[in-house]
């Protein structure tokens, strides 16, 4: 079950107060309630989010081919894409040099200033605390990830980590997103497994 999968049914207009969606899934009506804030509907920005998500997917494909944790992200601004990034914490043997920090600092270096705002960032996968705080910090204008991180993502934390007036959207291409890290560990373990019997 995803956790933050939204009701495009009801699709409420959007504003930066609370609202409350009613969870769906596959077309079922679960009849849960959940609260967020700063959460829109995906929508009105579907075509468009589909489309920067895409790129996210395509830099999480890179990560890939590197043997990284196939994440991607990209930081659009003014409807173009001003910085690309995947993870790379195996190849820079850096535990934070995850796609959402890349982007980040390529984005900042663009517009030549620390803050993001006016920006928003696609990311494959939920962002973790970490980058959730650099996100916060960079006060970028909206959060948009394909599919949650159920063990490490942000939302597992009480704490209020994003900026208040970023806007969080989630499930943009979720299935896809999902089966490529899935599918990335499930290869791993396989791997591990022959090793172990060799």
């Amino acid at each position: 079950m995803l956790k933050f999968q939204q009701n495009y049914k009801n699709n409420p207009s959007p504003d930066d107060g609370i609202q409350t969606y009613q969870r769906l899934e596959k077309g079922i009506n679960c009849g849960f309630l959940y609260t967020f804030v700063n959460r829109r509907s995906y929508m009105p920005h579907k075509e468009k989010d589909e489309q920067f998500m895409r790129a996210a997917l395509a830099e999480a494909e890179k990560a890939l081919e590197k043997q990284e944790v196939p994440v991607g992200a990209v930081v659009v601004w003014k409807d173009t894409i001003i910085a690309r990034a995947h993870n790379l914490t195996e190849t820079l043997t850096d535990p934070t040099a995850h796609a959402e920090m890349q982007a980040i600092t390529a984005a900042a270096s663009y517009l030549g200033g620390k803050y993001l705002t006016g920006c928003s960032i696609y990311i494959t996968v939920e962002p973790c605390p970490m980058c959730a705080s650099a996100l916060g910090w960079s006060q970028v204008s909206a959060v948009i990830f394909g599919c949650p991180d159920e063990k490490k993502g942000y939302s597992l934390i009480p704490s209020k980590l994003l900026h208040p007036k970023t806007v969080v959207r989630d499930g943009v291409l979720d299935e896809e997103c999902r089966l490529l890290i899935v599918n990335f560990f499930k290869l791993k373990r396989n791997r591990k497994q022959k090793n172990i019997t060799n």
